[in-house]
């Protein structure tokens, strides 16, 4: 009996994960879950919504949007850091959400290096910064003119405290001694809204959720905080360009459960390789200015994440940035 023991449980292991791998292989077998941490609209949201049309066509099961906006995309991070780790819920989210709240939140109910496994990057852009057309300056030089003229009158908006947004104007406003006073939104697009209503006066936008405002002459572009001009706005500057040095990307990005199954992580890992391969997405994804679309191994993207950790990071805490 001793010698067939290891047979035996050879036998049972094999009747045990023979179930979990065939149900790996045929995954998705119904439709798949992606949890947007922001408010419908917004640039992650239209982005979301994009590829999770791509992702139906490529492994034929509906991905749905669950959006649970707030908090920095706290809740919604959360959320699936502690869903089941089966592939059918999985975050799609953008940069400040996952590598700068750990920079600058005292306490969060989950750990961003370990509890999410990172599965592909999805493009790769900086943020525009605009004004309403109701500020009369056309350009930074005059903006910054005229908010010295004006200081504390001036409002800014951003997608959050601690986004992308909020930290590359607060960087703004230390290289030029500017006093305005931050005013965060749910998302970018009613924080957009608010600009093109003269609520507040100027934000950095996500790409995705001002371009068309832009172009209809709702928003005024000023300046670009990417380290290149985008290719469907050639006229505006970068930062560095009109004398403020600064450069930085952001990115959108799919993550799931940390205990996933690998084969999970590279299907899917696959499946958003093809849809970002596909010329019909390079052009929409262009077309939101995106400057780049990398194709990234989920490695690779574990490498990205840990970098702009660092770097985001450390421009929040060289700000002074800590919530509760």
């Amino acid at each position: 009996m001793k010698a067939l023991a290891p047979r035996i449980l050879s036998t049972l292991a094999l009747a045990v994960l023979a179930p979990l791998a065939a149900a790996q292989g045929s995954y998705p077998e119904r439709p798949v879950t992606l949890v947007v941490p922001t408010a419908p609209g917004g640039g992650t949201d239209t982005i979301a919504r994009f590829i999770a049309e791509r992702l139906s066509k490529a492994l034929k099961q509906p991905f749905v949007i669950d959006n649970k906006p707030g908090a920095n995309g706290i809740p919604g991070t959360d959320n699936v850091a502690r869903a089941q780790p089966d592939g059918y819920r999985l975050l799609f989210t953008y940069t400040a959400a996952q590598v700068v709240n750990p920079a600058i939140m005292r306490k969060l109910p989950y750990d961003a290096h370990k509890d999410l496994a990172p599965i592909a990057q999805i493009g790769r852009a900086g943020n525009l910064m605009v004004v309403s057309p109701q500020l009369p300056v056309k350009n930074i030089k005059e903006f910054v003119d005229y908010v010295k003229a004006r200081p504390d009158q001036i409002n800014y908006c951003s997608w959050g405290t601690g986004s992308g947004g909020h930290l590359t104007m607060e960087s703004f406003k230390k290289q030029t001694g500017l006093v305005m006073t931050h005013v965060p939104y749910k998302g970018s697009a009613p924080c957009m809204q608010d600009i093109v209503s003269g609520q507040v006066q100027a934000g950095f936008a996500d790409i995705s959720s001002s371009m068309e405002l832009v172009r209809a002459g709702k928003l005024r572009a000023i300046a670009y905080s990417g380290p290149t001009r985008m290719p469907r706005l050639p006229e505006v500057p970068t930062l560095t360009e009109a004398g403020y040095p600064f450069s930085a990307y952001s990115w959108y990005g799919l993550f799931a459960p940390a205990a996933t199954p690998r084969p999970i992580v590279q299907k899917l890992n696959a499946a958003m390789q093809e849809v970002l391969k596909d010329p019909a997405t390079v052009e929409r994804l262009h077309e939101l200015n995106f400057t780049d679309i990398p194709i990234t191994t989920p490695e690779q993207f574990a490498e990205t994440v840990r970098k702009d950790m660092a770097q985001w990071g450390d421009l929040a805490r060289s700000l002074n940035l800590a919530l509760d």
